[in-house]
């Protein structure tokens, strides 16, 4: 039996039936929130495996949530995932930039969304490295302790950005075009394609600070880490 836990942010009720009884019945263990500030309570007391959360909440909507979540210390680790019946790139675009780590429009398939819910999993526990420390310049990466420090000072990355840092780094100093990104990190293909991987990289670099620049544009190509 499973013993992944999710919390279910969702204030249409029959939705929050469904998801229930579906994530119940593949073994995982289930909370539920039906507004924001409950859901936001609820992750901090539970620490969930995964969030899955609505963006139109009452009194605090999903990314004010994902905002908060991505904050606090002990919860920016947990994974995000916004389930929303608005689709527009821009929502898909901020909500990525806030921190979360999938995207799924209503209406949808529960397959597709347990596809997504376990590749999202599959990412934020990882994989043993083959190359375990890194140091250059002040930046250091613990990629078995999923720790990065810049002079001193960790750098709280997502699980999603941690594994693309991983993956550049492991990868130098040959390039990772967008398609390979999305296949190694994401596990799938991911509905916001090139942005997506261009919107994690830009969110990767502001938290880098003085060392964005060890992450490399290859103009027409894709990224990768200098060497």
């Amino acid at each position: 039996m499973s013993t992944e836990s999710i919390l279910i942010v969702e204030d249409d009720e029959d939705i929050l039936q469904l998801l229930s009884f579906n994530f119940e019945s593949a073994d995982f263990l289930v909370h539920t929130a039906t507004d924001g500030r409950d859901g936001l309570a609820k992750a901090r007391e539970h620490h969930p495996d995964l969030v899955l959360l609505d963006l139109m909440l009452p009194g605090m909507d999903g990314f004010a949530v994902c905002r908060e979540l991505k904050r606090g210390s002990d919860t920016s680790e947990i994974p995000v995932i916004m389930l929303t019946a608005r689709g527009e790139e821009v929502d898909r675009i901020v909500g990525l930039e806030l921190g979360a780590d999938d995207y799924v429009v209503k209406p949808f398939s529960f397959r597709e969304l347990m596809l997504r819910v376990r590749a999202v999993l599959r990412r934020s526990k990882g994989t043993a490295p083959v190359r375990s420390t890194l140091e250059r310049e002040g930046l250091r990466i613990d990629l078995e302790a999923h720790r990065v420090d810049i002079d001193g000072q960790e750098v709280i990355l997502t699980a999603t950005e941690f594994k693309l840092l991983s993956d550049l780094v492991q990868s130098s100093p040959r390039v990772r075009t967008r398609d390979q990104l999305l296949s190694s990190v994401w596990g799938y293909e991911f509905e916001g394609y090139a942005r997506t991987v261009d919107t994690h990289v830009r969110r990767l670099r502001q938290k880098l600070g003085s060392k964005a620049d060890l992450v490399e544009t290859v103009r027409g190509v894709g990224y990768r880490f200098k060497e």
